[in-house]
């Protein structure tokens, strides 16, 4: 913790700096109301909503679906308005700060075009020129939870009006200051972007290659040929075209599939073995404990292979390894004992990440909750090299893209935590960069 935080934390007000309602800020630095900055408006829609006359022209019209996808620099394209609908709406130009007012509220963005904002925006327009604007879109990034409390909450929506965030104060540095603190919060943005695009990249790559090693359609090298040079055909199997000398098990032939044991509220301690639930799978640190007799059966260490047979499409119902150490199994989820001797457990866990969507697709259950049966399950086949040591070269080339992925994602983790505490630093003056 740095010297100056800790005066602050003390109640003292360090050289250099001053007490102002925004807390303590440096000397040079003033305090502003939004409305001594800029100009607030409220975005209009046309009514009736969906009117031929009004919707579907060729006007961008800004939605919050825009700006969740888009981030900071917007360019609308889910929905769009005629001239005459625009005549209804709120147009603002290219380079507009605007903030989302209605529902999750306080979320900032930038219009990359011309564009339409509906009554679910405010915009910032007339900005004064000693007030930088990528500054004040990086400083309404930290503060929507003191927006979402300082608007009105009644009905269906949270609203945060146009006097709300007129009213809003805000310190602002010298505009030299401000240029140089936007720089560098839009430098780590750029390295942020580029994570999530190489990510993307690697995730497409992973599934890609999956898709081709786990079901034959491609062969690493060493396993193209028999002994003789010739290269290995293809056979019409019930799981399509694979490799001749592949085969096509039911798991139920090398896998058991033993369900956990449904805990009881009262049950639940504070203290002995966690017990997995399906949010801890995915990646909840909240468990519940137990101390009492179990069946050995239910007992789960490190890396055993689980499969969630109860849950959200696409998030926690599929295959799961449990890096969590020694723990009980709950209802909901099967471990799953692999005979080694048949199938190698890594091959197998990559082959039920490709499995889970037909998987998904036969379970039951109308919305986004599904759930399968063990003797659906135990009926699944799967596209096996008979060779041990095909099955793990596969593994391995899978398990060295996930693992690249996983340390991309970790890095991201760590870049969007530096980033938030060089905002808190930056835009409250703990650190100068003049």
């Amino acid at each position: 913790m740095s010297q100056l935080q800790l005066a602050v934390d003390s109640g003292q007000v360090p050289e250099g700096y001053k007490q102002t309602e925004v807390g303590v800020i440096p000397e040079d630095w003033s305090v502003k109301t939004v409305a001594d900055i800029a100009e607030v408006i409220r975005g209009a829609s046309p009514r009736p909503k969906g009117d031929k006359r009004y919707y579907g022209g060729t006007i961008p019209r800004l939605m919050v679906e825009d700006v969740t996808r888009d981030i900071k620099y917007v360019t609308p394209i889910v929905d769009s308005l005629t001239e005459e609908g625009a005549k209804k709406s709120r147009p603002c130009s290219k380079g507009t700060l605007t903030v989302v007012c209605s529902g999750t509220v306080g979320i900032p963005s930038i219009l990359a075009v011309d564009a339409c904002i509906h009554d679910g925006f405010l915009g910032l327009i007339n900005l004064s020129g000693n007030i930088n604007r990528d500054y004040l879109y990086h400083f309404f990034k930290t503060q929507q939870s003191k927006l979402n409390q300082s608007a009105t909450h009644g009905g269906v929506f949270t609203n945060l009006t146009s006097d709300i965030v007129r009213n809003f104060v805000l310190p602002a540095p010298p505009f030299e200051e401000q240029q140089l603190i936007s720089q560098v919060l839009s430098d780590i943005d750029t390295l942020i972007t580029s994570l999530e695009k190489l990510i993307a990249k690697k995730r497409a790559i992973k599934t890609a290659t999956m898709q081709q090693l786990l079901t034959g359609k491609k062969r690493l090298p060493e396993f193209e040929r028999h002994p003789n040079g010739e290269p290995k055909g293809y056979k019409q199997t019930e799981l399509g075209v694979i490799p001749e000398d592949w085969e096509t098990p039911r798991l139920k032939e090398f896998c058991t599939l033993i369900n956990g044991r449904g805990f009881k509220p009262h049950e639940w301690e504070t203290e002995g073995l966690p017990i997995i639930r399906i949010q801890n799978l995915n990646g909840s640190e909240e468990f519940n404990y137990y101390s009492g007799h179990y069946d050995p059966k239910i007992f789960v260490k490190n890396n055993q292979l689980l499969f969630a047979w109860s849950g959200s499409r696409g998030t926690s119902f599929g295959p799961h390894v449990w890096k969590g150490g020694d723990a009980l199994l709950n209802y909901h989820t099967w471990k799953l004992v692999v005979d080694e001797t048949k199938v190698k457990e890594t091959f197998f866990y990559f082959t039920l990440k490709v499995l889970t969507k037909e998987i998904e697709e036969s379970a039951h259950g109308a919305s986004a909750l599904v759930h399968t049966q063990k003797g659906e399950m135990e009926q699944f086949a799967i596209p096996l090299p008979p060779s041990a040591k095909e099955q793990e070269a596969i593994a391995e080339v899978l398990s060295n893209i996930e693992t690249d992925l996983n340390s991309l994602q970790t890095r991201l983790t760590k870049t969007h935590q530096l980033k938030q505490g060089m905002m808190q630093e930056l835009l409250t003056g703990r650190t100068r960069l003049i």
